[in-house]
Parts: C-alpha cells; structure tokens; sequence
C-alpha cells in the first residue's frame, strides 16, 4: 500500500483497527499532481447556487469554465428554468489585457431585459480575479439600472477547493435574505437547506412535512425561488441536509435573525425518521409528532417487506463509498447494515475534522477512512478489500467499472431519486441491480492476482 500513497498524503488516510487513536487531516489544499477527485471555488458556488431557478447565472470569465457546469446538477424546477441555461462573458486575450468589465456590463444589459430573472449571480472566475475586473462595482451599477438583485459571487478558482466555493454561495445568498416580506408565514415552517431536487427530491421531503402540518417557507436551493430566499428569515427553523454545502448560511441565519438550526438526513430509513420526529420535538407539537410516527410507520409497513427480501441476496457483500460531504456517508453506512452489508472504505472530498471524528466512531474495525482521494488510492483499496459495490460520482464511474465492480451513483448528476422512505427503496434496489448483475460474471474481479501485479 506505501507504494501508492504519496508520503504527502499518508495523514490524510486513516484504517480503523485494535487501540490505534483516530487522527486525520483535512480541509488542506489537494496535493498538486495527485489528480484529486475535489473541484474548484468556482465550481462549488455554482453547484450550490445552480438550483434557484429564476436567477439569471452569469459566469465571467473563459467559456470553459460554463461549459464545466452547464446543467451539472438533476435539478428539477416545478417552474422556471433559466437556471438550466448556461451564460458566459467568454474571456478571452483582449480582455486579459485591457479588462472585462465593459463587456460584462454589456452582458448583463442584454440579458436582463431579454430573460427578466427575479435576480442575477455574477461568478467570478480565475482570470477575473488575476486580471483584477471590479465585479462588484459592475453588479451594482447593473442593480441601479434594472431594479433587481446583482450579486458578484468571489469564486476565483484559485483560492482554494470546493468548501471554499459553498462560503462564496453562502455568502451571496446572504445578501438576499431579509429583504422579503414575511407576512403569512405560520408559526411552524422551516427552511430546507442544503437540498437540491435531485430527480425531484425535495418534493417528496416537503410532502412529508405538510402531511405534519409544517410549512416549508424556502427550499435553498432546489427547486429554489428568489423572492423565497429573500423571506427565509420568517422561518422557525433551518433544517441542514447538506451541512458542507449551506451550514455557514445556517450560521449566518442564526446569527443575525436568531433562527435556529438543525443537522438532518433525508437519506435511509434511520435518519429520515429521525428528521420528522426531530422536527415534530423541535416545535413541541403532540399532533406533529403523532404525525410523524404514524406516517414513518405507514412508509415503512409499504417498503420494508421489500427490504428484507433484497437483504437476502446482499447479506454479506461489501461497499465502499465516496461521496462529496461526510455527513451523507453517516446515512450511507446505515443504510448499508439495513441490508446486510459491510462497509470497508468510507471517503469524502470536503469533510471535516468533526464530520470524520463521527465517522470513524460509527465505522466497523478494518474500515478505510480517507479525505480527499485520488483514483490511484482508490483503485488500491477498491481491489483490497474486495468490494462489491462502491458508491460515488461521475468522476468515479470509471473506477468502479475498469475494475469489474458495481457502481451507484450517488452525486448530483443522478436522475434516481434516493431520500425519503421510497428513496430507500430505490437505494436498495440499485445496489441489488448492480451487485447482482450477470455482467460480472463475464468482467469476473481477482482480487489477489491484482494486488500481486500492483506489488
């Protein structure tokens, strides 16, 4: 294993075994030439801010850069979709030399008047912020003359990974929340952040809650409105699935409004429950929390049969997973052991210190704890422990597949909706499908003569 791990990155992978203390690092930029599975600042804030669905999305900079994000995310909209267009400056060596700004004032200026968005995010990009363009001063002249919010998003590339890019949406979203009217919001609603419709997600979550009798006031930001984002500070509560991704909106919200906040997952049966009834106790509401367990157990009686004849085929067979944020791999391993199977290796590209500390706690001995992986050291430890199924992204698929082992796709490319009781199912069913599937009986894994050709 030493002769694939770079000496670099030897803290940043941590095995659970015997008395050894839990120690990793984190939160560190990735090694240069490691081929890091992480993105940019640019593409972490344009993931978080994709989803608000009537906001004009300018990026300014090289056509590059839009075209890495273009419709990257299944995010669907029960309305508007201007968030699915694609809008770039297309920088270009002219510019470099003389600026920008002119020709993202002349963007704006024509699209605003032609798509009339409730709000714009202009999107800072490397050679933005190398060349030194005063995007802020642009957004505001371009506010004055249209009367909407133009907000510059600061997500030069190069100033860190995709965490940092979260903090730039955040921080853009901030300046629209408070200045919406709040009148009509009752007194039980919430605020679900951090979700972003994937394969229209957010949708079954918010039925959950109305069939409690809570209002959901903004969904930041799947299937997301501007005029939503801009009243979110009337909500009783702000509910954090993806607590990477939106927790600094969270803790800016707490800060200046006083709305409180919870850490929750919509994803497997134990945590999505967990959410209704921490929902239910938060608003000290006896109709709620009855409510709530009559709709888990109602969910439950319909897909747990299911459940447990799919146990019977995957009981024993192992998964790795690789997610984005930590959190949802808490959710991932439960929903694992549900069916019967045995997580090895459990990696993220953005978690923290405290989201590993709560990981390896919940870990079986022999796990593999890694942040932010490169394909090499994924390889090696896919083919070590002998998996199964490994769950992650796009930029995973490939991994899995060269090497004869099922994949699901877990990231925001999916179309397959996952949260909620029937997204376990259909969790289920996919890790049944593709662990089953009569192709790798023709693509067979070897395990040991892989290893011994690595050595």
């Amino acid at each position: 294993m030493s002769q694939v791990i770079f000496a670099e990155r030897e803290d940043q992978i941590y095995e659970k075994g015997g008395d050894k203390p839990f120690r990793i690092s984190c939160d560190k930029q990735s090694l240069a030439g490691a081929v890091s599975q992480r993105a940019c600042v640019f593409c972490g804030s344009r993931v978080v801010l994709y989803p608000i669905a009537d906001a004009l999305h300018l990026i300014h900079g090289p056509i590059g850069c839009a075209s890495y994000t273009w419709d990257i995310r299944g995010a669907l909209s029960s309305g508007p979709e201007l968030h699915r267009y694609s809008f770039s400056t297309d920088l270009g060596e002219t510019d470099v030399i003389f600026g920008g700004e002119s020709k993202l004032t002349r963007a704006l200026d024509e699209l605003i008047p032609l798509h009339k968005p409730k709000a714009a995010f202009v999107y800072s990009t490397c050679m933005v912020g190398l060349i030194g363009d005063d995007i802020s001063a642009v957004c505001k002249m371009a506010q004055r003359r249209h009367g909407i919010p133009v907000i510059p998003v600061m997500s030069e590339g190069f100033k860190g990974n995709k965490r940092a890019g979260y903090y730039a949406a955040c921080a853009a979203m901030f300046r629209l929340v408070g200045t919406g009217d709040t009148t009509g919001i009752p007194p039980m609603s919430v605020n679900l952040l951090g979700d972003f419709n994937l394969a229209g997600e957010i949708w079954i979550i918010r039925k959950y809650l109305e069939r409690m009798g809570v209002s959901v006031v903004a969904n930041i930001t799947g299937d997301g409105r501007v005029a939503d984002v801009q009243r979110a500070h009337g909500a009783a509560l702000n509910l954090v699935q993806c607590s990477g991704s939106t927790m600094e909106l969270a803790k800016m919200m707490q800060e200046t409004h006083g709305i409180p906040f919870k850490r929750v997952s919509y994803l497997g049966v134990d945590d999505m429950a967990q959410a209704l009834y921490d929902v239910a106790e938060f608003f000290e509401s006896e109709e709620a929390m009855a409510k709530a367990r009559e709709l888990v157990r109602g969910e439950l009686s319909e897909i747990y049969p299911r459940l447990m004849e799919l146990r019977k085929d995957l009981e024993g067979k192992r998964a790795a997973l690789y997610v984005g944020g930590a959190f949802k791999a808490f959710s991932l391993i439960k929903s694992f052991r549900l069916l019967g199977m045995k997580v090895v290796l459990a990696g993220s590209q953005t978690g923290t210190q405290e989201d590993y500390e709560e990981l390896a706690e919940i870990c079986e001995p022999g796990t593999v704890i890694v942040d932010d992986a490169n394909p090499l050291e994924l390889m090696t430890y896919l083919i070590e422990k002998d998996v199964d199924v490994f769950v992650g992204g796009v930029k995973e698929r490939p991994i899995a597949h060269k090497l004869g082992i099922g994949f699901v796709d877990h990231n925001h490319e999916r179309k397959l909706a996952l949260e909620g009781f029937v997204g376990m199912l259909n969790f289920a069913e996919e890790v049944h499908a593709t662990a089953l599937s009569p192709v790798w009986r023709f693509t067979p894994r070897k395990a040991r003569p892989r290893l011994e050709a690595l050595s």
